[in-house]
Parts: C-alpha cells; structure tokens; sequence
C-alpha cells in the first residue's frame, strides 16, 4: 500500500517540541509542519528541531518555512540574507541574462542553506505581479510584468532543484493587482476572467508549462468568477487550474487562520471546503485550538495524501551532507548578493 500522510499542515509554539506537540504530530491527519521565526534560534538548534520532529513521529513529514527573501526570512542570524526577488527585477530591466544567473544562484543558495539544517521546502517563489497596488505583496514579486516573472523564476525554481528542493508557486491566480491584505481581510478583486488571464495569471501558466511542483492558491475574491475565495473555489481550482491549465501538481491552502479565509468561524469546515474545492495541504497556522477542533472532528482517513504526491516534495538532503561552505558557488553567490543589495 502507497504510504500516504495526513493533509494538514501545523505549526509550533516555540524553540523545542512541547509534550502536547508531540502528541500533535502523532496525529494521523498531520503531514507537515510550517516554522516561524520564533522557532528559529541558531543553526544548531534548527538542525535538533527537525530532527526531533521526524523522530516524533512513525510516518513521514514535510518540513517547511517561508524564506523568500526581503522581509520574508524567518531564519535570518547565520543565514544568508537573500534580497528582495523585485531587485532581481531590477537587474533583469538592465541585462536579462545577468538577472536570470542571479536567480538561479539565489535559489540554489536558499534551498542548500535550508536542505543542510532539515528544511524539506521553502514556501517560494512568489509568482505574482508588483503592479505598485498591493501592500502584501509590493517587492516580494520579481517584475510586474508576466514574462519577466516567469523567466526570474523559471531560473530560480531551477537553483533550487539543482540544491534538491521543490518549488512551491504563490498566490494563485495573483495577489499583485488587490490593495487589501488578506491576512486581516478578504480582498475582492472585480476584473473578468479574460483579464485575469491576460495578466497576473499568465506568470502561473508560464510556471506550469515549466513544470513548477505546487501551488499556493490565494485568499481573494474574483466575484466575475466565483462568490468564493479561490482556495475554496472548486471553479479556480478544479475547473481553471487543473483543466484548464492542466496543472497536475500538488495545491497549498494559504493559511486557513487568515481573515481572507473566514468562509466559517468553525475550522473543521474551513479544512473540509478547501480539500473540496481541490486543495491537497491546508495551512492552519497561529490557532492552536482551531488545531486541536480539526484533529478531533475530521476522519483523518477521508484527508489523506499519497506518496505519490507528497513525496515530490520530500528534500534531497543526499546534496547537503557536505558542508555548503565549502562550495566554490555558495561563497560567489553570498559576493553576488551582497553587492546586489548594496547597489540596490
């Protein structure tokens, strides 16, 4: 039998595993777990953290963290400091080719920092547009325009497979063209689908014809195309991304503890209508107690996912028993960066 893991992916509190943690993860319906900077002291630490985590466990997990870049890096003391991907944008405006070897350096770096500590995935590359409109997004993106988004990443995917990490693209079907934060609200955006097409959903189709493994779908409203948030819309997901786009990837849930998912006040339904609509992994991050409702009230065996999927998302940690340090490419690339965020 396929070995399968649960669908829900969880967080910790702190530094180490506390003992109702460590129950937690036992929990068949887990599969993963996401980590933040409070989880994150030195190298070391993170490297007995994962382990402890694995070892808390008779299944396989995924473990995860959002390290794009800019101000999104939850491990920054003894980590690489990575730019914004906007000022490989930058670069890509004055020399395309320079911008895209930058890209594929800083993905190889990222992943092999990651990879070497016990980090399956990084949570990367964000795939939509800097129109200049959202506050969430802004310089987190590459370009602003589809092309050179889909190019920067292309290579920066590439980096990052090269090290042994899988890609995960962000936020379905784009995020760049709504001023709201759906941390703290749900956005509504009022184009029609052809519009969308032709703009901040190009870079997702450009990233899928290159073969990006997952995708994180957003937490917006497109009212032209469906009442609901696209990752609880069966039409985003099942109609546009999987037939339309004939994505045969793995799908993430944003974070279901966000107010742009606050379809329910209850977590078990928010959990059941985004596996519906068409998600694999659902986020469920910051609330232990929705935790704990959605552990104790969904069959674990109903939220399951086959090796065949997840394990494409497994780290190659063969790569990382080497120490990084030691690569010819990892000190150029730091030099690389280094002056790259000193001129920009």
């Amino acid at each position: 039998m396929t070995e399968k893991i649960g669908s829900l992916i969880i967080d910790l509190q702190d530094k180490t595993i506390s003992a109702e943690e460590r129950e937690i993860l036992n929990h068949p319906l887990v599969g993963g777990v996401i980590l933040f900077a409070r989880n994150y002291e030195s190298r070391e630490q993170l490297n007995k953290l994962c382990a402890d985590i694995r070892s808390s466990r008779q299944k396989k997990i995924l473990i995860m963290v959002d390290q794009e870049g800019g101000r999104v890096q939850r491990f920054l003391h003894d980590f690489t400091r990575l730019p914004f991907m906007a000022v490989l944008g930058k670069v890509y405006d004055e020399n395309i080719e320079t911008a895209c070897r930058l890209a594929n350096d800083c993905g190889w770096l990222m992943a092999v920092e990651l990879l070497s500590e016990g980090i399956d995935l990084s949570l990367a590359p964000v795939l939509d547009l800097n129109k200049g409109v959202s506050s969430i997004i802004g310089q987190r993106a590459f370009h602003s325009q589809p092309q050179p988004v889909i190019q920067l990443a292309t290579a920066f995917i590439q980096g990052m497979s090269e090290a042994g990490m899988a890609a995960i693209g962000k936020h379905f079907p784009g995020h760049g063209s709504v001023s709201l934060d759906s941390h703290v609200t749900i956005p509504k955006d009022e184009r029609l689908k052809h519009e969308i097409e032709n703009e901040d959903m190009a870079s997702f189709a450009g990233m899928i014809k290159a073969g990006i493994p997952a995708i994180m779908a957003a937490h917006i409203i497109f009212p032209h195309v469906d009442k609901m948030p696209v990752g609880f819309s069966q039409r985003w997901l099942k109609d546009i991304l999987r037939d339309e786009l004939q994505f045969t990837g793995v799908i993430f849930s944003d974070d279901l503890s966000m107010e742009g998912a606050n379809i329910s006040s209850n977590y078990t339904d928010r959990v059941v209508v985004s596996r519906e609509a068409g998600c694999d992994f659902t986020l469920l991050c910051n609330n232990r107690p929705g935790v704990i409702q959605v552990l104790d009230h969904l069959p674990a065996p109903l939220h399951m996912i086959s090796k065949e999927k997840w394990g494409k998302l497994q780290g190659d940690f063969s790569h990382s028993r080497q120490s990084y340090k030691e690569h010819k490419r990892w000190h150029e690339t730091c030099a690389s960066l280094n002056k790259l965020t000193n001129d920009f």
